[in-house]
């Protein structure tokens, strides 16, 4: 994004009465005004739709008080937050709790997930996160040295490893409250060894940090003094740990958990407490929260890769909010029109798994003297034929320990399935396409490029 989007109006009720009297006497400025609001655009986007500019103020002012009638505030001072549930948000949230936290059924039937899914989605969220931040890297190149455990070469791929250690850290920690020092130590893992070694675990502590266009070096956001950083992050976690209420007359503090996840996300990108490393703890801490209220299934959804199709509209949801009166709503559509792409991506990738498991049972079913996980190694290693494999990658993907994967490797050499040969100081593994089972299933062919865009891990 090389320029602002233009503000709206500071005193948009200076031309209310004229919008209300629109409003009633022309019918289809009412209709235009409906439908704005139904998609719940922002000023700037109002300049090609409505190019009289007086027209558009008191279409704008109409907007905003129907907008202002149904919003709910955040309860994270000191900012005044808000945001409206408009049926989208509704919609959106209903298909999170649909599919989210409960079985996933394709074809009529449960899919059985697997460990290895979550490893394959966990490292796809890493490359994506650390590609968003600037990291100079291919996902390719990312994924292939995560699988194999190589070590980094640079800053670009220290960042993918750290952040892919923090998605697991936060995987382990998805039941401990929020806290400053968890914070930290998230940042601490995002960062380590990738920013100035001062700063890595830290709060700034100057105000020379701003969010710009590194090109043209226009702003997008001047955040907080660093003095306020603490106490708003104190009132962050309150916030975040807070278990709402029922008043008796109706859960009137209830925040839906995706739109709280969301909201913890952004607050971290507004308060910017870090002289680096925002963006990577912001979109670590909105998947604690999201696995921390029990949405499972957001472990195999790698988010990232889905802002990084859309980088603009991304920085424009953060715009959009602090622009018009730190309304909310415009972050939380962008967020949850990201969750439903991921959504979308998971089924498509399910999908390939579900024929994938096929592959399996009848590998197992031919060679009776394996395992489930041996046969999924199998079929994994048969279809990338090309390639070579190491214990420390079988261990990685399959998430064992070093002797599981040896012995299961080893086994299948024995059987006469895999080559084992010496390279250097280790071991490596090749299908062998001798094998009967090679002749048997001809028609898997090595393949880096499933449908659903994911590579496997």
């Amino acid at each position: 994004m090389t320029q602002l989007p233009e503000k709206p109006p500071s005193n948009w009720t200076k031309h209310l009465t004229g919008g209300q009297v629109n409003y009633v006497a022309d019918a289809q400025f009412a209709k235009d005004v409906a439908e704005y609001n139904r998609r719940y655009l922002f000023w700037d986007e109002l300049k090609y739709r409505v190019p009289d500019a007086d027209q558009r103020k008191m279409a704008w002012a109409v907007m905003k008080l129907y907008r202002s009638m149904r919003q709910e505030h955040v309860p994270c001072p000191p900012l005044k937050l808000t945001y409206s549930i408009i049926p989208e948000i509704v919609k959106s949230l209903h298909a999170i709790d649909s599919y989210l936290t409960g079985h996933i059924r394709i074809h009529n039937k449960t899919i059985r997930l697997e460990q290895s899914w979550i490893i394959n989605s966990f490292m796809e969220e890493a490359i994506a996160s650390s590609i968003l931040e600037g990291a100079a890297t291919t996902r390719k190149a990312a994924k292939e040295m995560l699988r194999k455990g190589r070590k980094p070469k640079n800053s670009s791929e220290q960042m993918v490893v750290n952040n892919y250690e923090a998605m697991n850290y936060i995987l382990e920690h998805k039941d401990d409250p929020l806290t400053p020092a968890l914070i930290l130590e998230i940042h601490r893992l995002v960062t380590k060894g990738t920013i100035d070694r001062d700063s890595v675990g830290q709060f700034r502590t100057n105000n020379d940090i701003v969010v710009a266009n590194p090109v043209t070096g226009v702003v997008f956001h001047t955040p907080p003094e660093y003095q306020e950083i603490e106490h708003s992050i104190a009132e962050l976690c309150n916030f975040t740990n807070r278990v709402e209420q029922d008043s008796g007359k109706g859960n009137a503090d209830y925040i839906h958990p995706a739109i709280k996840g969301i909201i913890l996300h952004f607050l971290i990108g507004y308060i910017h407490p870090f002289n680096d490393g925002n963006g990577r703890t912001a979109r670590s801490l909105f998947y604690w929260y999201v696995l921390s209220r029990g949405y499972w299934l957001f472990e195999y959804m790698p988010i990232s890769r889905i802002i990084l199709r859309s980088k603009k509209k991304y920085s424009l949801a953060y715009l959009y909010t602090e622009y018009d009166e730190m309304d909310l709503t415009y972050f939380i559509l962008y967020n949850l029109s990201c969750v439903d792409e991921a959504k979308k991506d998971l089924l498509k990738y399910l999908e390939e798994k579900q024929t994938e498991q096929n592959t399996t049972k009848a590998i197992i079913k031919k060679i009776r003297d394996i395992n489930q996980r041996e046969g999924d190694i199998l079929r994994y290693m048969m279809e990338h034929s090309d390639d070579y494999f190491t214990i420390r990658e079988i261990m990685q993907t399959y998430d064992t320990v070093y002797e599981t994967a040896r012995t299961d490797l080893l086994h299948l050499a024995d059987l006469g399935y895999l080559i084992k040969e010496k390279r250097g100081r280790e071991f490596i593994f090749i299908f062998n396409e001798k094998s009967d089972l090679w002749k048997q299933n001809s028609t898997i062919k090595a393949t880096n490029k499933p449908r659903s865009g994911r590579e496997d891990s």
